[in-house]
């Protein structure tokens, strides 16, 4: 058994054709082809977060907001 990896393309209608040497001798074979989508290549660009990053001016005590918040359940 042999793996093999190829590239080929889709066409307009939506066929793939392969032709591929293989080495085998005549006769009936079995093949197994996994079909997908290449990776996306990673360009470097990841996105910013620093517009969404920011600091919360607190008014009061928050340790006290916090046992308020508690005692109401």
């Amino acid at each position: 058994m042999r793996v093999v990896k190829v590239k080929g393309e889709v066409d307009a209608e939506g066929f793939l054709r392969l032709s591929l040497p293989t080495q085998l001798p005549p006769g009936p074979i079995e093949a197994v082809i996994v079909l997908g989508s290449p990776a996306p290549t990673d360009d470097g660009h990841k996105y910013d977060f620093a517009d969404l990053a920011g600091k919360l001016n607190w008014n009061g005590d928050p340790v006290a907001a916090q046992r308020k918040l508690r005692d109401e359940w």
